[in-house]
C-alpha cells in the first residue's frame, strides 16, 4: 500500500467514525424520546448504561429530551 493509499484509508476511517457518531446520536435521541431507558439503549449498543449516559445525557438534556431516571 503506497503512502497515498494509507492516507486515503485513514481519512476514510475517520469519516466513517464521524458518520457512525452522528448516526448513534440520532438513534439514541430517537429512542430516548420514545421512552427507551438507559439500560435498553446500552444493551442495544453493546455498552454499559454508564457509558451511554456519560456520552449522551448532557446533549439530550440540552435538546429538551425528558430522560427516564430508572428502568
Amino acid at each position: 500500500m503506497a503512502d497515498d493509499d494509507s492516507a486515503d484509508a485513514l481519512a476514510a476511517v475517520a469519516a466513517l467514525r464521524r458518520l457512525a457518531d452522528r448516526l448513534e446520536d440520532a438513534a439514541v435521541e430517537r429512542a430516548m424520546r420514545t421512552g427507551w431507558s438507559w439500560p435498553q439503549v446500552a444493551e442495544a449498543l453493546g455498552v454499559t448504561r454508564q457509558a451511554v449516559h456519560k456520552k449522551h445525557a448532557k446533549r439530550l438534556i440540552a435538546a429538551g429530551v425528558t430522560l427516564r431516571r430508572r428502568g
